[in-house]
């Protein structure tokens, strides 16, 4: 089997060891002896969307996502088609951001998004900090998801969109109503830090299935792994309290 992997801005958006979940992906595809290769994209170089299973982009700086925004939104038609073609992505805290309608700082400035997820994020006066906890519903199945948050962003999803999960602890997209993230088709958006994939390794290898079987086109039943230790990871961290 084989899977290709496009890494987005990975020069720029890298805050909370995010990295971690490119490195995730890739060693257990090693380890289930699948061929990947993972290809980096930053400004001014634009992937063969059609080429990828799975892209990620992940979070940075107020100076580091302004000049991603510009960037993105010229490549903003590519991203869209692959996602509608069942491509796999996953976005973090400020790339999700920068992928819904738009997100207006403190100051009343807006930073247009590119509308991939229907959903607006306006800056609160507090930042939201602290251990989260989800529960998500993926393929019917029910999973419990740690990570850490630390966001100033209140994100707030349009009638209909649904979020990646319900919160147990922590505050989520905005504190107030509950939710954590959006799913559309197999585009993902969160807050969740940590790195994320490492310790849901369950979550991990939902993403990596999918990116799979849109490689392939046909179902995809992965080889078991032993994640004992991981498993004990995700237990300490479900135990955490913000």
């Amino acid at each position: 089997m084989e899977v290709r992997i496009a890494h987005l801005y990975p020069n720029l958006l890298n805050i909370y060891a995010d990295r971690g979940n490119i490195t995730a992906l890739r060693q257990r595809c090693i380890w289930r002896h699948i061929d990947v290769s993972i290809h980096e994209f930053t400004l001014g170089e634009e992937p063969d969307w059609d080429a990828y299973d799975l892209f990620y982009i992940s979070g940075g700086q107020d100076r580091e996502q302004n000049l991603v925004c510009s960037d993105l939104s010229l490549k903003s038609s590519g991203l869209k088609d692959a996602v509608e073609g069942d491509a796999v992505l996953l976005s973090i805290c400020g790339g999700y951001q920068l992928l819904g309608d738009y997100y207006r700082a403190a100051d009343g400035n807006t930073i247009e998004g590119i509308g991939l997820f229907r959903a607006r994020t306006i800056a609160g006066s507090k930042r939201l900090i602290g251990n989260v906890v989800i529960e998500s519903l993926l393929d019917g199945g029910r999973l419990s998801l740690a990570g850490f948050e630390n966001h100033a962003g209140r994100t707030y999803l349009d009638h209909g969109q649904e979020p990646l999960g319900r919160v147990v602890t922590g505050y989520g997209n905005n504190s107030e109503d509950g939710g954590e993230g959006i799913v559309y088709r197999n585009a993902i958006g969160t807050y969740m830090h940590g790195p994320l994939l490492p310790k849901n390794t369950a979550f991990a290898d939902y993403l990596l299935r999918k990116a799979l079987e849109h490689h392939h086109g046909e179902p995809v039943e992965l080889e078991s792994l032993d994640d004992s230790v991981e498993a004990h990871a995700l237990a300490v961290a479900l135990k955490l309290k913000k």
